[in-house]
């Protein structure tokens, strides 16, 4: 999916801090490490009551590699990273009642998904904890992956799911290098060792071996769907998986999900599986700037580039995420091919 360098809140926060700079001269403190500790910081956003639920967004592009922030200068711990430290601190809080996966992603890398699944499954089996997944505007491919872990599945009306399937980007850039006078002079060791090249076309033998890779890993989310599905209709299993997007309304008549509703219908089934109607919403972060509310962009996650004007903090961060040649369980619409 294309994304645009700069989002308007992050452009409006550069030009404040810009302002602030400006007129704060000598009294404004920049620092990348945030708070200064790796420690994950646990905060109240919803409730006051004695059990926990802990709210864990999952969002933007599912990845094992580090992110950057604020152009580069700071590097944000990996979703899987990000997950896998929630997910172990709550396993030590016996005051967590339930968990919500806030899933609002298009996917991502095959490894990444897939072992966020696993580490989901590893804390419901070693806890019994139940864990709800709660759809956002898109919860697609490995967004979709990484749910199927989760006890019960709620997507939001408009939320976007589905697109079961492997994708591995690819170009061949051959018929333009003619045209520019370029030829490719790679040198290999063995035949297929320069498989993927967008600087020639694939021979047939380099599509089967690349297809039969992209079969396997297909063969296992169709396997993860099935085993954490148990009211799909397996009668339109074909249908279900061949890549295509569904609509909520849809997805709860194959059985993808279990419901539909909205946060509040998630959090009174979340309180309603912890036994405790006053039961308060906790998030967890990292570095000085605590998430203020349940959809606040501030997650559990590394530090963020600090910067205090007068003891006030403001964020700067700007997320980027770069693609590369390897197997996504990922939903990219047509426009970004």
């Amino acid at each position: 999916m294309k994304t645009a360098l700069f989002s308007l809140p992050a452009v409006a926060r550069i030009v404040l801090a810009a302002t602030l700079l400006a007129g704060l001269a000598g009294c404004v403190v920049i620092s990348p490490f945030g708070r200064g500790d790796n420690d994950l910081h646990e905060t109240t956003v919803q409730g006051d009551g004695d059990s926990k639920i802990l709210w864990l967004p999952i969002s933007g592009f599912i990845s094992d590699a580090p992110g950057r922030q604020a152009f580069g200068l700071v590097q944000q711990p990996s979703t899987l990273a990000t997950v896998t430290r929630a997910l172990d601190k709550a396993a030590q809080d016996d005051a967590i009642g339930a968990v919500v996966l806030r899933i609002n992603s298009p996917g991502g890398t095959v490894a990444a998904a897939d072992e966020i699944h696993a580490r989901i499954q590893r804390y419901h089996a070693t806890t019994g904890v139940p864990v709800i997944a709660s759809f956002g505007g898109v919860a697609a491919s490995g967004g979709y992956y990484v749910a199927t872990a989760a006890d019960t599945i709620i997507a939001q009306p408009t939320s976007i799911t589905g697109s079961i399937g492997v994708i591995i980007p690819g170009v061949n850039a051959e018929g333009l290098l003619d045209k520019l006078g370029v030829q490719d002079a790679s040198y290999v060791s063995a035949a297929h060792k320069d498989i993927l090249s967008p600087l020639r076309a694939a021979s047939p033998e380099e599509r089967r071996i690349v297809q039969d890779v992209v079969d396997s890993l297909f063969a296992r989310f169709v396997a993860v769907v099935k085993a954490g599905r148990a009211n799909l209709d397996r009668s339109r299993l074909d249908e279900i998986t061949d890549g295509r997007i569904v609509a909520a309304d849809d997805a709860k008549r194959l059985g993808l999900i279990d419901a539909i509703g909205h946060i509040h219908d998630v959090l009174a089934l979340a309180r309603d599986q912890a036994g405790d109607d006053a039961a308060r919403v906790v998030r967890y972060y990292q570095g000085s700037i605590a998430p203020r509310s349940i959809l606040s962009e501030t997650a559990a996650g590394g530090p963020a580039l600090s910067l205090q004007a007068g003891g006030v903090p403001i964020d700067l961060s700007v997320d980027s995420n770069a693609g590369t040649a390897q197997p996504l369980y990922l939903w990219q619409p047509p426009a970004a091919r």
